[in-house]
């Protein structure tokens, strides 16, 4: 059994497949970054891009895809890769200026085309990807990355966190007057991965001691008592809404039901978090893990007739959205060489390289770069939920946790790769 510094690779990695081979993974890797440097938009930040890799001038400018390209070419800046720096320094001159609100602090959601917030209100999920790109940022050394992050981390223990509901919230107003009554665990899963990250970076444990009580809150609470389904929406006093958006079951941020790849994703956060805690680590978490993972594949993997994991399900566990996402497969393949890693189990080994064969297969488009975001049940090349290709970070870091340790974060110990 490996330990939680090992890494997968060598006798590990039974079988052939695109996933076992390294030298695939980081050819994989300089591929997804040339494609994302098409993005760069001299308006200040990263532009959605569409299936040919053009900026797409019918999106606006989203905080989460200039925070997460920015994240992405930090990291690759760790690595030395050329261009790299000052591609992350693009994204954090745009997340202390056009995206910042000067006035009353925090960051807009989206800017349109003429620099103008596309709305004023302030959201957790988006402010996640702040911290972690600017935590990124802030290891690969880019100047103005460390005020960033101060920044960041500041309006979040103000504003977002609630330290009673042991979470954060979702949605203020501009002025931090009025709070949303909507509640959501995809904002907390995100500011688990940034408090993570931020602690690892600043060698403060206050933000790591966060993460672990709001992963104890929705997985060995909320997943736990439903099964290992996790619920994602709640109200302002935390009590699930199971029926939330029936009636718009492929929303791409609120989804009806439970949502596959989240469950995978909180798989590989929980182990994570257990070994940036250490000996203090929950024990919880190595068993919550694979039963996130385990009911996940059980619910979502080739289950309806052609392979591909399904968007969402309901509460048995039948599937709703069957539309593939390229983000679930790459965090299937992370959850997976994770708990290899973490426990031995060989498979978790198998499902790795089945689900990096079903990625090389299905998902990298080698004609127009990046993965196809989303696929019909069918597997043939879909929009109904994601337009165009906006991002890389899913895909990146599939690259890059197979080859990596458990913990630290990415922007400390991917430089345990060497250079680029």
């Amino acid at each position: 059994m490996l330990g939680a510094t090992g890494t997968l690779g060598g006798t590990m990695m039974a079988g052939h497949g695109f996933g076992a081979d390294h030298a695939l993974l980081e050819a994989e890797g300089e591929r997804l970054l040339a494609f994302a440097e098409k993005a760069k938009d001299p308006r200040g930040g990263f532009a959605w891009l569409d299936d040919a890799g053009r900026p797409d001038p019918g999106e606006p400018r989203p905080l989460w895809v200039t925070a997460r390209m920015t994240h992405c070419f930090a990291l690759a800046s760790r690595r030395g890769r050329p261009g790299a720096a000052d591609l992350a320094a693009h994204g954090v001159t745009a997340l202390a200026g056009p995206f910042r609100d000067a006035r009353h602090g925090g960051w807009y959601e989206a800017l349109a085309d003429d620099g103008d917030p596309v709305t004023r209100t302030k959201s957790a999920y988006p402010h996640a990807f702040a911290i972690l790109a600017a935590a990124s940022a802030t290891a690969a050394g880019i100047d103005g990355a460390a005020a960033l992050l101060d920044q960041a981390l500041d309006i979040s223990a103000r504003h977002f966190w609630d330290d009673r509901a042991a979470a954060v919230v979702e949605t203020w107003s501009e002025d931090w007057a009025d709070l949303d009554g909507y509640r959501g665990a995809n904002a907390n899963m995100h500011t688990v991965e940034a408090y993570l990250a931020a602690a690892d970076v600043t060698g403060d444990a206050v933000w790591r001691q966060r993460a672990a009580r709001a992963a104890a809150r929705f997985v060995d609470g909320a997943a736990r008592a439903n099964g290992w389904r996790l619920p994602e929406h709640f109200t302002a006093a935390w009590e699930p809404l199971p029926d939330y958006n029936r009636d718009r079951p492929d929303d791409p941020f609120r989804p009806y039901g439970a949502t596959v790849g989240h469950a995978l994703e909180w798989s590989r956060l929980v182990l994570q978090l257990g070994a940036a805690l250490g000996e203090v680590a929950p024990e919880w978490a190595v068993g919550a893990a694979e039963a996130l993972f385990n009911q996940a594949v059980e619910d979502g993997w080739d289950v309806d007739g052609a392979p591909g994991f399904v968007y969402t399900t309901d509460w048995a566990g039948q599937p709703v959205v069957r539309q593939r996402m390229h983000w679930v497969a790459a965090e299937a393949v992370g959850a997976a060489a994770t708990l290899a890693q973490v426990t031995g189990d060989p498979v978790a080994m198998a499902r790795y390289v089945e689900w990096w064969n079903y990625i090389d297969r299905w998902l990298i488009d080698r004609e127009h770069g990046s993965w196809r975001h989303e696929l019909d049940p069918a597997n043939r090349p879909a929009a109904t939920v994601w337009r165009g290709k906006p991002d890389i970070y899913h895909a990146y870091q599939a690259t890059l946790i197979p080859r990596l340790p458990v913990g630290p974060c990415l922007a400390v110990s991917v430089t345990t790769l060497g250079a680029a």
